[in-house]
């Protein structure tokens, strides 16, 4: 299958719509899993994303913005040491969001991924992200409570509120020239059933 129609069957087009119990996580798309034989095509992807790098550098009107979003042992850190080898790392930073700083904890839930957002002509990427905070915040009330949000905010509305920032956060970074990628995107947050609380914060 040619690498054009994987990424179509994986993008998300009517996020109303889409239903993760509807997709096989065993699908390999013709690929084989055996990593000796897809290495070549790795190395293939690898010199490709060097090339178009050079590209985003040269430009300087774009950024790219990768958010991997997954449980322990997802393969978040096997993507940036591999699938990123080839990138410059002068032209690309990583961003693991662990447990919040008291800094953070003082900002609003956005605060400290805007802060460290890519340039024009760079790319960024976040291991864990924004997502954490209507996942695991929205299962573990206590790590709520750290946020100390005035009285009111944190009402049965919250989530909803918080999955329609997600998605102006991102809207606005797109506007601003930051093309953003990320392996569990926010568009599908509409839904208000209770996430999976694998990740940690």
């Amino acid at each position: 299958m040619k690498f054009a129609n994987v990424l179509r069957a994986c993008r998300v087009e009517k996020p109303r719509h889409f239903r993760l119990a509807d997709h096989d996580p065993a699908e390999c798309f013709g690929f084989s899993t055996d990593v000796e034989k897809v290495k070549p095509l790795l190395a293939d992807g690898v010199a490709r994303i060097e090339k178009l790098q050079q590209c985003l550098y040269s430009d300087g009107r774009w950024a790219v913005l990768i958010v991997l979003q997954g449980m322990d042992a997802a393969g978040k850190d096997g993507i940036v040491k591999h699938v990123m080898s080839g990138v410059n790392p002068q032209g690309c930073e990583v961003h693991a969001f662990k447990a919040p700083s008291a800094e953070e904890l003082a900002h609003d839930f956005l605060w400290r991924a805007a802060k460290v957002l890519p340039g024009r002509g760079h790319i960024g990427i976040f291991n864990r992200s924004y997502y954490e905070e209507v996942l695991v915040v929205r299962v573990h009330p206590e790590m709520l409570k750290q946020e100390k949000l005035p009285p009111g905010a944190a009402g049965k509305d919250l989530w909803r509120h918080r999955f329609k920032e997600i998605r102006a956060f991102e809207r606005h970074l797109v506007r601003g020239g930051t093309r953003v990628l990320s392996s569990a995107s926010a568009s599908w947050h509409g839904s208000t059933s209770r996430p999976n609380a694998g990740s940690s914060r």
